[in-house]
């Protein structure tokens, strides 16, 4: 036989696409094409496979070698096909009968010694394959935990090519996958930590209710950092289809936990003020690796300093905080991240950070604008939330731990609001009040009577209030209800929701 195929999966993205490996055998000087639209790292692969297959104690074919990736107008990227572009080959020549791997997907990388290497992605390409009527797949064995978590799929795992070919000629079983670990319960941060701030812990509340956008400011030491920190503590555990898209973003970017379990809790991402455009929103040569807001999806992306972050890194994250979603383009193909996140953004009041209104400060009132200035008006306008925290006093620090709130006794007011407003939005397909459009909010049945807005009406009319300002306040009003057990906003819930959006006492 001169002809073999094996399936495996390429990646654009996050979007798996099924992928034949095809090997073909010619009369002709022995060399090796491939086709398909590879990348380098994929083009080399020749040479590691051809290596792998010599040192596992086969025979490499001694004639031209054509292999196909098909389709072959979609780009191919990284090393996951080694192990099925070998299969291949050796089926091509006749060294294995391939029907055991028919309908099953291979994936892995090769080292020259013939062993099989864990890659990156596996976790989307298995759920991709799964969508494409597979069940069977062979992975690495370093991957096999991750696969495992796919409903509906046979995962089989290889440590080296031997054992593929004692599998495929002989039918040695491969290796199973790891039973699942005991789950150990770690304490996280907590809210029972936090001293004092009760504005600050109110805003971090109605944030994780709503899903809504969060600003702090204040002195060193207000509290700022501790309670972004604790905001994954108290928002609900992810369901099975989100915890599939965080963990297959993870795969991807390779920081998946050793033991390749769903990630159940909230992401929490905090780049370095520092970070690049490419670092927060995703880039690289190539194909587009996600960033920092993609690894946040369905969770928490905190920027610390926030002034002091570039000035076109923060403008880059205007576009995917309204759509959630980030659209790469390069020259090499486009593709598209998830990022569905809640920013909490904090920032001290002027550069020397010291308590303003005191001896202590030494920024002008220009210095004091021009370093908040930083921080661009539309982006400033789609952060929903932004309170001004005061600094801790004596009297609150020397409290008893158990004077705060846990997260777990705020956590679940927080799940009741969200299912409260995940029933009330159901019919508009939105789960989150932070995601129901601004003109549903303003037509019946659930356009506030005027009495309610007088205020907001007026701000807007004067310029105070920007139109998507004035839809904010009132997503911020349903959540405010929401906490609060009451069906619709009140005038007093309109209030507290502005208070909340323009830090006013």
């Amino acid at each position: 036989m001169s002809y073999a195929k094996v399936l495996c999966v390429g990646l654009v993205g996050v979007t798996g696409h099924l992928v034949e490996v095809e090997a073909d055998l010619a009369p002709g000087l022995p060399a090796v094409v491939l086709s398909g639209l590879p990348d380098t790292a994929l083009s080399e692969a020749r040479d590691r496979v051809r290596a792998a297959v010599v040192n596992s104690g086969q025979k490499w074919p001694n004639r031209r070698l054509t292999v196909n990736l098909l389709p072959a107008t979609l780009p191919k990227h990284g090393s996951a096909f080694d192990l099925a572009i070998a299969a291949a080959v050796l089926g091509a020549s006749g060294e294995l009968p391939l029907l055991p791997l028919a309908g099953v997907v291979v994936l892995g990388e090769l080292g020259l010694d013939g062993t099989v290497r864990p890659v990156r992605g596996v976790l989307p390409m298995v759920a991709a394959a799964a969508r494409a009527g597979i069940d069977r797949v062979v992975v690495p064995v370093g991957n096999a935990a991750e696969a495992a978590v796919v409903p509906g799929i046979r995962v089989r795992a290889v440590d080296t090519l031997h054992r593929l070919v004692a599998f495929v000629r002989d039918g040695t079983p491969l290796l199973e996958p790891p039973a699942d670990p005991p789950t150990t319960q770690l304490r996280g941060a907590d809210l029972a930590d936090v001293a004092g701030q009760q504005t600050g812990r109110r805003a971090l509340e109605v944030a994780a209710a709503g899903g809504h956008h969060l600003a702090l400011f204040g002195p060193p030491g207000a509290g700022k950092t501790m309670l972004a920190e604790r905001l994954p503590s108290i928002l609900p555990a992810l369901a099975d289809d989100t915890a599939l898209e965080v963990t297959a973003l993870h795969s991807i970017a390779g920081l998946l936990p050793a033991d390749g379990r769903l990630i159940r809790r909230p992401p929490f991402q905090a780049p370095h003020h520092t970070a690049t455009v490419p670092a927060l929103v995703g880039g690289g040569s190539g194909l587009a690796r996600p960033g920092a807001i993609s690894l946040a999806h369905r969770g928490v992306l905190f920027l610390d300093e926030a002034p002091e972050f570039a000035k076109g890194a923060l403008e880059a994250l205007r576009q995917p905080l309204e759509h959630g979603l980030v659209r790469l383009v390069r020259s090499q193909g486009g593709t598209e991240y998830p990022a569905q996140v809640q920013l909490v953004i904090a920032a001290n009041p002027c550069p020397c950070a010291k308590p303003a209104g005191d001896a202590f400060c030494e920024c002008s009132p220009l210095a004091r604008r021009r370093y908040l200035g930083r921080l661009s008006g539309p982006l400033l306008d789609r952060i929903d939330v932004q309170v001004t925290l005061l600094p801790v006093r004596a009297a609150e620090l020397m409290e008893s731990a158990t004077a705060s709130e846990p997260s777990a006794v705020v956590a679940a007011r927080v799940r009741a609001a969200r299912e409260a407003a995940a029933t009330r939005w159901a019919a508009l397909g939105r789960q989150l009040n932070a995601e129901v459009p601004g003109p549903d909010l303003r037509r019946p049945p659930w356009r506030l009577p005027a009495r309610d807005t007088r205020e907001l009406r007026r701000r807007l009319d004067s310029g105070a209030l920007s139109a998507r300002g004035f839809d904010r306040v009132i997503r911020l009003a349903w959540t405010v209800a929401d906490l609060d057990g009451r069906d619709r906003p009140d005038g007093e819930d309109v209030a507290e929701a502005l208070q909340l959006r323009t830090g006013e006492a």
